[in-house]
């Protein structure tokens, strides 16, 4: 049962959890942004009437396999997420970009800086890869953190990561500003539980065959830990369709938006994993009402331990923002783009000898 206060007095929130507590009811107060809520988990056949007249209590429901916390109703408006000097959900477009795996230090800080003078909002990167085949490239792990945070600070960037295993949470906490939770794990439970916990920003992926019901109920999980600094990501699901990694469900966002009130954002480079298909994708996505883009940028994508085939060039990257700023102007948002550029788009060689990429791997 999930019970909205309306008066948050210590009496009557303990007046209200101990009559839940004596029904047999595992209580959690929340203080969410948009309310003050009492979550007692456990209960059969919770009695919803006699809590909903109690003193204090706006309203009761009973929980059950539609999302509660993350229903639209709770907060029509809309939830922002801060991520740096950005809150995603709000009027201005997130713009997130990096490579697909933190390889050395080179690398990560070229990217790093590249993507940040020409418009990125945060800096992504995996240091646990999650990988199909045992025998691909798995990620530096928690030295990969450790880059990524270095090179966020150096080019003034917030950093995503992916976590893979409740345990690597508290570890992973100091050097992220937001946790990323992949596709496949987009159902664990305990790794939910664990981000949630931990109070900081959560990117969740929906999963390659989740309903997007599914995918607002894995959200509601880090909710009922406290923490409504949720935001969704699309990024394809498998379909019959071989041309494609994965096919891009722009659907989803018109839809998950009717459905709840977390901000969504978008990755074409995992939702078709084509190079060529990134920009135009990522373009759809911003009309069609995504608050955010997340692609992967490389600085030679031939050379990229993991999913070079839908890294972007760095030129690409650039061009890209540009192309989204009158796409997502025309949908009344906006996307912030410095106005003095460092490169010119077409010069590949001066970018990467500046940036310090000398290929030596």
């Amino acid at each position: 049962m999930i019970v909205k206060m309306s008066q948050l007095d210590a009496e009557t929130l303990q007046t209200v959890t101990a009559a839940l507590e004596a029904m047999g009811g595992e209580v959690r107060c929340l203080r969410l942004p948009f309310g003050c809520f009492l979550a007692a988990l456990g209960l059969a056949d919770p009695p919803v009437g006699t809590i909903q007249a109690m003193a204090g209590v706006e309203w009761a429901k009973a929980a059950g396999s539609k999302p509660i916390l993350a229903s639209r109703e709770l907060n029509p408006q809309g939830s922002r997420v801060p991520l740096g000097n950005l809150e995603i959900g709000g009027e201005a477009l997130a713009l997130v970009a990096g490579p697909c795996s933190v390889e050395d230090r080179e690398q990560i800080f070229s990217t790093a800086r590249f993507v940040a003078a020409y418009g990125a909002t945060a800096l992504r990167g995996g240091a646990y890869k999650p990988r199909t085949s045992p025998y691909a490239f798995q990620g530096l792990g928690q030295p990969g953190v450790e880059l990524l945070r270095e090179a966020g600070d150096a080019a003034g960037l917030p950093v995503i990561s992916e976590v893979m295993d409740p345990g690597d949470v508290e570890a992973m906490a100091p050097f992220v500003d937001c946790f990323q939770i992949g596709a496949r794990n987009m159902s664990n439970g305990p790794l939910l539980k664990a981000v949630g916990k931990a109070g900081k920003p959560v990117l969740l992926k929906r999963g390659p065959s989740a309903t997007l019901a599914e995918f607002v109920l894995a959200a509601e999980y880090i909710l009922l830990e406290g923490n409504a600094q949720v935001i969704l990501c699309e990024r394809g699901i498998r379909t019959f369709e071989t041309a494609t990694r994965n096919t891009l469900d722009l659907n989803a966002i018109p839809v998950l938006k009717s459905m709840t009130h977390l901000p969504v954002v978008v990755d074409p480079s995992h939702g078709t994993g084509r190079r060529d298909a990134v920009a135009p994708m990522a373009r759809a996505a911003v009309a069609a009402g995504a608050d955010g883009i997340v692609v992967e940028v490389h600085p030679d994508p031939s050379r990229a331990l993991s999913d070079g085939d839908q890294s972007l060039h760095l030129p690409e990257f650039r061009r890209l923002a540009e192309e989204l700023r009158p796409v997502a102007e025309a949908v009344g948002r906006r996307l912030d783009l410095p106005e003095t550029l460092p490169f010119a788009p077409n010069q590949v060689p001066l970018i990467r000898r500046a940036l310090g990429w000398g290929g030596s791997r």
